[in-house]
């Protein structure tokens, strides 16, 4: 029995007695040849199937985890969400300064995350064409099509701001400065 003193590492492997090389050993270098010949002792017989054992298992397509494009497409969803609150916050600023009923407003911005919502299926659509087809790559997120809706709902937003009066006479006021 070892010697507790002695480290783990040497209580559990044997160790070669020291300066011991085997034959080809390089530092530092994988040994790679040829493999080893078969030995006439050990013969090799052809397999017979014999109808037992387990049954013959079909090699099933690759599957992907339940929820992963569900888990794709909310990669990058902060830019959309992003986007969309500030279009509402210039819609709400919009919306209550036209001082009149709101259905018409909200028939607006109800269209205009209609049109967001078409908008990043076209950017999904264009990058699988591109993307994947054309260029052969994975896509693992939906960051650039949740991006280009986000810029468009910033655009909106803008253009919300820019039809109120006050916003636009503050605007002036503070550029003029």
């Amino acid at each position: 029995m070892p010697e507790q003193t002695q480290p783990w590492a040497e209580r559990t492997v044997e160790m070669p007695p020291e300066g011991f090389r085997p034959e080809g050993f390089r530092r530092g270098v994988a040994p790679v040849g040829a493999p080893k010949p078969r030995t006439e002792s050990m013969p090799v017989t052809p397999h017979e199937p014999t109808g037992t054992g387990w049954p013959a298992v079909e090699e099933e397509p690759h599957q992907l985890p339940p929820g992963y494009h569900w888990r794709q497409l909310r990669r990058g969803m902060h830019w959309s969400m992003i986007g969309g609150l500030f279009a509402f916050v210039c819609w709400g600023i919009w919306a209550i300064s036209a001082r009149g009923d709101l259905t018409s407003p909200v028939v607006t911005f109800v269209l205009t995350l209609f049109v967001a919502v078409g908008l990043f299926a076209l950017a999904r659509l264009v990058g699988r064409v591109i993307w994947e087809r054309q260029l052969g790559r994975i896509r693992r997120t939906a960051r650039g099509a949740h991006l280009v809706t986000a810029v468009f709902l910033v655009g909106v937003g803008v253009a919300y701001l820019r039809q109120t009066e006050w916003v636009v006479d503050l605007w002036n006021w503070v550029a003029g400065l």
